[in-house]
């Protein structure tokens, strides 16, 4: 399970070391992609693999799930980490999510997978939607709260 917030750096070399505990569940292999609101994701290669047979699943006549999965399919990087812990982030991911090289980065735990965040957008996010964490009874949450 990943939880927290953790904020390593991205180095020189676009690698970004990812939190020591975590790396047990990523030893196998990972998939980073695109996120939601501009963050990348990390999936251990089984919870990826899953979460890419649901989506292929939809609907091909449904254009909004048709253009999820071309855009997660093609937003999509295998890797494996290093010895040290980390993953290299492609030129497409950092464009993506807003990272800059030598620079802090925000790493949270989202429970079956990981999101890296440009520090400034994760502050964003968190002013625009955090109060409504306290309020959250919705439809969405279903049986959870």
């Amino acid at each position: 399970m990943f939880l927290g917030t953790y904020t390593p750096k991205l180095d020189d070399k676009w690698r970004l070391t990812l939190p020591a505990k975590f790396r047990d569940a990523l030893e196998e292999g990972l998939m980073v992609t695109k996120g939601q609101d501009h963050s990348l994701a990390v999936y251990p290669r089984d919870e990826f693999a899953e979460l890419a047979r649901r989506a292929a699943a939809a609907s091909r006549r449904d254009p909004e799930a048709r253009a999820f999965v071309r855009a997660l399919a093609a937003g999509t990087d295998e890797q494996k980490l290093d010895r040290q812990g980390r993953i290299t982030i492609p030129a497409a991911h950092r464009a993506w999510a807003g990272l800059e090289r030598e620079t802090e980065c925000i790493v949270t735990g989202s429970v079956d997978f990981l999101e890296i965040w440009n520090p400034d957008a994760w502050n964003d996010y968190l002013a625009a939607n955090e109060e409504e964490y306290s309020k959250a009874t919705g439809e969405a949450l279903g049986e959870i709260v």
